[in-house]
């Protein structure tokens, strides 16, 4: 059964020279790997410290949401190998509309995601350069942050996989010696307080999970570069599943053990935590010159990730008549250029208006609460979805794991729900900066409805949905 619709009357055919299937599953775990992993959980202890160690509960239920998406979308992935992972399965599930807005909204999860990414690779940076933070420099280094992995990927499939390879393998040292000899290294006493954030415990964890699923966001990628991985029925789900796993355990023990090494009120301070921990146990600032590099080339292998991401989500919706040609269409080297260049654009524009009268980290908290609650609304239409086929599933006639597939997508459509709750920064007095975030994925979302109206006559019919299988 067909899993794309034809494309519409009038539109310009765009997938006859784009490379498919150039990602195998080391690429493609690479991909979930070097997506989920930027820098966000290197900076996530400096932005949980307001809550305290409490926020290691968060972090263990955000892990099991995390996980839950991930197999759910390994088996979305298995049943519907679409391009555009979220987007395909709520256009498949619910009409063209909820289809477009997923798309819109995702887009936006991608751009914004990678404006959130820099500006904590940016803290890392100066820990070599612009030590004083000079928010002008500070831009300038992020601006080259962002272009860069935008020139990479302009530059074709294969030289974004090996980029992605390579710093996939480097990025994980950081958080295996946390994980491993970091815990050797923890000080019980660091535990206490529990909780200093002022709220009760259950407003604590879930304003810490909202903060915790950016470092998360990544585990759909593969499904959404679905048409750049070779064999997608097969690899999509196995690279998903091996990606998210392998982070969740290095995540969890490298969390702990940077909570139990440095206390809370440090913590809050330092603009690089991680790099704060590692020379709390050599006593010294060369281990932490260190940290901060390898953390450098983690946050540079995201941003070369996302990059591609925020491409391939519009170039799918393209395909469909769902939005502009121009994403579609492809340069020389079979990428679509329009979608890389505008989305860097609109990334760079976004965390040049971010900084304007705020300081890093509080910049950085709310790109990830916008990015957070964009993205989760696509992973709630995506569990909706699967609730709704196999609900269909298993009225046509019995099949096995129904409970397994419907408990885990519920789980993910209310940690999803959740995590759009809670996106606020708490932190600020003023009620309208506590609901930044929220405004200003409003108005992203808003800008979208032009383009909906102009394009809803040109889109094709949503695919057939495939049958169920094991």
């Amino acid at each position: 059964m067909s899993t794309a619709s034809a494309p519409p009357t009038g539109s310009t055919p765009v997938a006859e020279q784009e490379p498919r299937g150039t990602l195998g599953l080391g690429p493609a775990t690479a991909l979930i790997v070097g997506s989920i992993i930027g820098v966000g959980i290197f900076n996530l202890p400096s932005s949980l410290a307001g809550y305290g160690p409490i926020s290691l509960i968060a972090m263990a239920l955000t892990t099991i949401g995390a996980l839950a998406l991930a197999i759910m979308f390994a088996s979305l992935s298995k049943r519907l190998p679409a391009d555009g992972g979220p987007y395909a399965y709520a256009r498949a599930g619910f009409g063209n509309m909820a289809g477009f807005s997923n798309a819109w909204l995702y887009w936006i999860t991608a751009w914004s995601g990678n404006a959130a990414i820099v500006v904590g690779w940016v803290l890392y940076v100066e820990e070599f350069v612009n030590k004083g933070q000079n928010k002008w420099l500070s831009i300038l280094i992020a601006l080259v942050g962002l272009w860069v992995p935008a020139a990479i990927n302009l530059s074709g499939v294969k030289n974004m996989g090996a980029v992605q390879t390579w710093t996939s393998i480097l990025k994980f040292i950081p958080l295996v010696f946390m994980s491993t000899v970091g815990l050797f290294f923890i000080s019980s006493g660091n535990f206490t307080p529990w909780n200093i954030s002022g709220e009760s415990n259950l407003s604590a964890i879930g304003g810490a999970m909202a903060l915790c699923l950016f470092s998360y966001l990544g585990v759909e990628t593969a499904a959404v570069a679905a048409a750049k991985v070779r064999n997608p029925e097969r690899n999509v789900p196995r690279a998903t599943i091996f990606g998210t796993l392998g982070t969740a355990v290095v995540y969890l023990l490298s969390l702990i053990a940077v909570f139990g090494i440095v206390a809370s009120s440090a913590l809050s301070e330092s603009t690089a935590p991680f790099s704060t921990a590692v020379n709390s146990i050599f006593g010294g600032t060369w281990a932490g010159y260190v940290m901060a590099a390898l953390v450098v080339i983690s946050g540079f292998g995201a941003l070369n990730g996302w990059t591609m991401i925020c491409a391939e989500m519009p170039l799918a919706a393209a395909k469909d008549g769902m939005f502009p040609e121009a994403f579609g269409k492809l340069n020389k080297k079979g990428v679509p250029a329009f979608g890389i260049i505008s989305s860097t654009l609109l990334a760079s524009l976004f965390m040049v208006f971010s900084y304007a009268g705020s300081a890093g980290i509080t910049v950085f908290n709310t790109l990830v609460y916008m990015s957070g609650i964009t993205a989760a609304i696509p992973y709630a239409f995506s569990a909706a979805a699967q609730i709704k086929w196999r609900l269909v599933d298993h009225r046509e006639f019995h099949t096995p794991r129904f409970a397994r597939d419907v408990g885990i997508a519920g789980i993910g459509l209310v940690f999803s729900i959740l995590f759009v709750v809670y996106s606020r920064n708490t932190g600020e007095e003023a009620v309208w900066r506590q609901y930044l975030p929220f405004i200003f994925a409003g108005i992203a979302f808003l800008a979208g409805i032009p383009i909906y109206l102009r394009h809803r006559a040109s889109m094709g019919p949503p695919p057939a949905v495939p049958a169920w299988r094991p």
